[in-house]
């Protein structure tokens, strides 16, 4: 029998992980403070995840400043984009099979 979660990723096990990247692939970039409240997180999880994802070359960090205040925002690196949507495609083979 054909191992059936051999797709998935495990780097998106996490229901934040999956959370931040459904929002980054569809957006060119996200801050940090709108992606906490998306996401209804605390700074500190929401940065561990954000520090692991950027770690495995799947998001990329921006810092600037706007106005006198530090800004820093995400964006879905092109490596992240296709592991996510390899993941994806696994979890949809995994719910409906004969797709």
């Amino acid at each position: 029998m054909k191992d059936i979660i051999s797709g998935l990723n495990k780097i998106f096990d996490s229901r934040i992980r999956l959370g931040i990247m459904s929002v980054l692939v569809v957006n060119d970039s996200v801050d940090f403070n709108t992606m906490k409240e998306l996401l209804e997180v605390t700074d500190g999880n929401l940065a561990s995840h954000l520090k692991a994802l950027e770690k495995e070359g799947i998001v990329q960090v921006k810092k600037q400043f706007i106005g006198r205040k530090p800004n820093t925002s995400y964006m879905v690196t092109e490596l992240g984009r296709i592991l996510f949507m390899e993941h994806i495609n696994a979890l949809e083979k995994l719910i409906n099979p004969l797709s």
